[in-house]
């Protein structure tokens, strides 16, 4: 099983900048997919960035040139740059990874979600 931590969460005024970091740990598995999420309250979680191991990117359009997601394969771990930051930025940020337990045979493939880290961004 893969675990997930996020952080780098916290309170900004806006226009700031934060970073979010995701690290995935565990036994003999492979990740293809990294990807951002966010829960607004009183909202449905929606997708924010994604990245594939080879470094392909998409974003959701209400980040896009704002946010930028870069990841470590080496060290299994996504980031979230977050710059000019807006009240309406203000969620729970979720980190998900999509991959393989390579510890079977044939190889399962899992989807994993972090715990979560708070965004809030003061106007």
């Amino acid at each position: 099983q893969v675990h997930l931590v996020e952080s780098g969460g916290g309170l900004v005024q806006a226009g700031g900048s934060l970073r979010l970091s995701c690290a995935a740990s565990g036994r003999d598995f492979g990740i293809s997919v990294m990807s951002w999420y966010r829960q607004a309250p009183g909202k449905q979680r929606e997708f924010v960035a994604t990245i594939t191991t080879g470094g392909s990117t998409a974003y959701a359009d209400s980040v896009k040139g704002r946010f930028t997601i870069s990841r470590d394969n080496a060290k299994n771990t996504v980031y979230l740059q977050m710059n000019s930051l807006k009240p309406e930025d203000t969620a729970v940020y979720y980190c998900n990874a999509d991959g393989a337990d390579l510890g079977r045979f044939p190889p399962t493939p899992f989807a994993s979600w972090g715990q979560g880290t708070q965004v809030t961004v003061s106007s």
